[in-house]
């Protein structure tokens, strides 16, 4: 059997509505990293463990995997531009965003609808990306509408 091709993969895929997240690491420099994901899911809730995906071609795919906590930053329906910001890969991501660092280490950013913090457990590949299981050792949510990702572009809750 043959695989679909990229763009029915995608066609198919783009009809799934999903949240939208900044991944957030502290570098070895001292220096927050971070990247745009649409792949947060729930793994367990005994122990309470989350994944995401990371592209292997991220600058931040060597951090996650090297480092012990990283933190999930649920964005909210007005973060559209942060989302943007943090998907360019030429951008200078954390120039002018507010961002604070746990007692974990986690960077958190201000304003979003939800801080994950994690440590990670696991990494498996998987074809481009790496699944990245964290165990959730905190977190704090806030009120307000998700920014959602529909069909290749941004959407919101009516």
């Amino acid at each position: 059997m043959r695989d679909v091709d990229d763009a029915q993969f995608r066609q198919l895929l783009g009809r799934f509505a999903t949240g939208v997240v900044v991944v957030t690491v502290m570098g070895p420099d001292g220096r927050p990293r971070g990247m745009t994901a649409n792949t947060l899911t729930s793994v367990s809730l005994r122990p309470p463990l989350i994944s995401v995906c990371v592209d292997h071609q991220a600058a931040i795919h060597p951090l996650i995997k090297s480092t012990d906590v990283f933190a999930v930053n649920i964005l909210a329906s007005h973060q559209e531009a942060l989302s943007r910001r943090f998907a360019d890969p030429n951008a200078e991501r954390f120039e002018g965003v507010g961002y604070s660092v746990s007692d974990h280490g986690a960077v958190l950013l201000e304003g979003v609808l939800a801080h994950i913090e994690c440590v990670r457990t696991a990494t498996h590949e998987a074809g481009d990306h790496t699944i990245v299981i964290g165990r959730v050792i905190a977190g704090s949510t806030a009120e307000g509408r998700p920014l959602l990702y529909y069909r290749g572009g941004y959407a919101a809750l009516a």
